[in-house]
């Protein structure tokens, strides 16, 4: 007991440390792994369990709320392999220019073993990236869906070239995972019977580790790669985000122990840590290749930068690939501890790239020529309010009733904001006027094209913490017109109310004609004693 008091006190501590450096706490663990390593402190039983158990779950929560059709994307499968090459090829460039000053595991390297490491070199971190989105509230921005997409391929890609490297093909039982298809059918339906919060997080744990993970190591596939795919296969439920939410803090504790395994590899040598911090040259060459695909795709240097930016560091799945190369002869195994430090050391510069994110789109958006709107992908074009009156923001039922007593009963002109891609298509259909966004991205409000006759948004989005982060932003860019809203409980109508919200309705209390109703009193009584 007394080993696990010191790894929580040096983790949490290394964490406060990083945090009040304004870098994200994971680097204070990975600074911890090796900072115990190097103190020659014993590791901890089970803990490699729990970091995979964390890199499983983060995996199946990524699989619940993926949109399978988005990998069919050109600026996601496209530019994955553009990428891909692009790396390799600067990778190879960088490795041989580095090997005449001395290192002895690039004097001794050929040029396969040079591009396998430019290979390895080339994926970006899943954990890290979906970390950032996560703090970000950005996972279901257009660059957020996009760097998840480039994930995933990534992530195929490496599970390609480990089964290959390995020198035998997956069990001929792998073409017995098709049944999982009718056993998604029959979790669901057992889906639907379970109304206990703790059963449900069982639920979706034993659902992620048994024919997720289990399953696929037993047919000789990545364990990690199956909870994806049963997180996909489940993500159509309609409690998918609530589980995705409830397994949310049991994640983050078990991605600590991945963290502090990483560290706890092995103790660098001065010349591994010299190889390691030269190979952090790499890592704007590629965000700026990141930068010229993704633009080159349709995305406007803001959601180019981002999505970069977000995937410019060195891959944990990097360092598992390079374990099982250097098993089969392919690379030294030196570059198990080389990588490890170089990837630690990528999280501090991806940590500084982020940071100052905002100005480097600034000064892109100063140096190089505006981009025509047509040019651009629908979806990240400038959306343009017209004569709307009202913006109604998530379309939900109550979003739905508001906008219709809105539009038929008070005549309003009234545009429609919904995140969900198949919802927001579907609404289209029946003749309403719908924006596929997200009200939690301040992207999406820098975006809008004022009109002269906004005067009302109602804020109907299902989640209190949507509807707060929505509100700040309202606000952030200037918005004088009357804000409506819902809420569950007393308090979150009293936070949004000290956030400005000026007519707040209980969400089960109220329909949505009765919000519309009182969001255009407000606003009337307002404009009379303006």
């Amino acid at each position: 007991m007394s080993l696990t008091a010191l790894y929580l006190l040096v983790a949490l501590g290394a964490g406060l440390i990083a945090m009040f450096l304004k870098l994200p706490p994971l680097v204070g663990f990975l600074a911890a792994g090796f900072g115990l390593h190097a103190a020659g402190v014993g590791e901890l039983e089970g803990l490699h369990t729990l970091a995979d158990l964390g890199v499983t779950l983060l995996l199946f929560g990524i699989g619940l709320k993926l949109d399978v059709r988005s990998l069919l994307r050109p600026d996601v499968w496209l530019s994955t392999f553009a990428h891909l090459g692009l790396s390799v090829v600067i990778g190879v460039g960088l490795l041989a220019g580095i090997a005449p000053l001395g290192f002895a595991l690039l004097t001794d390297a050929d040029l396969g073993e040079m591009a396998l490491i430019a290979f390895v070199l080339s994926f970006s971190s899943t954990v890290f990236a979906i970390k950032v989105l996560d703090e970000r509230h950005d996972n279901n921005t257009l660059y957020g869906r996009i760097a998840i997409g480039v994930l995933v391929m990534q992530d195929i890609v490496a599970v390609a070239f480990l089964t290959i490297s390995k020198g035998h093909w997956p069990s001929p039982w792998v073409f017995a995972l098709v049944l999982l298809l009718p056993g998604a059918w029959l979790a669901h339906r057992v889906w639907d019977r379970i109304t206990s919060a703790e059963l449900t997080a069982l639920f979706g744990l034993a659902i992620a580790l048994v024919p997720g993970h289990w399953l696929f190591e037993t047919v000789g596939l990545k364990g990690d790669l199956g909870a994806l795919v049963v997180g996909v296969l489940l993500g159509s439920h309609a409690k998918a985000p609530a589980l995705a939410k409830l397994l949310f803090s049991t994640k983050e504790l078990f991605l600590i122990a991945f963290f502090l395994s990483i560290g706890l590899t092995g103790v660098p040598s001065l010349e591994d840590l010299a190889l390691a911090t030269v190979l952090q040259v790499l890592l704007p060459i590629q965000a700026a290749a990141y930068v010229v695909i993704f633009a080159f795709m349709g995305l406007r240097y803001r959601t180019a930068t981002l999505a970069s930016f977000t995937l410019t560091n060195y891959s944990e799945f990097g360092l598992i690939v390079i374990v099982i190369a250097s098993a089969t002869g392919l690379a030294s195994a030196q570059w198990q501890t080389v990588l490890a430090v170089a990837t630690s050391l990528s999280f501090l510069v991806a940590a500084v790239f982020n940071a100052y994110a905002a100005k480097l789109i600034n000064l892109l958006n100063r140096l190089l020529p505006e981009r025509r709107p047509e040019r651009l992908q629908e979806a990240d074009r400038p959306i343009l309010l017209g004569d709307a009156k009202a913006l109604v923001v998530g379309m939900g039922r109550v979003g739905r009733t508001t906008y219709e007593e809105l539009r038929d009963t008070q005549g309003y002109h009234v545009l429609a904001v919904e995140h969900d891609s198949l919802r927001a298509a579907s609404l289209k259909e029946e003749g309403f006027d719908v924006v596929e966004a997200d009200a939690t991205d301040q992207d999406f409000w820098e975006r809008v094209k004022k009109g002269a006759g906004m005067e009302l948004v109602v804020l109907t989005m299902p989640f209190h913490g949507d509807n707060l982060l929505a509100m700040d932003l309202l606000r952030k860019l200037g918005f004088t017109g009357t804000v409506a809203a819902i809420a569950l409980r007393p308090e979150e109508r009293d936070e949004l109310k000290k956030r400005g919200a000026h007519a707040v309705l209980n969400l089960y209390a109220s329909a949505g004609s009765d919000l519309a109703e009182k969001a255009l009193r407000v606003n009337q009584e307002r404009q009379l004693s303006a």
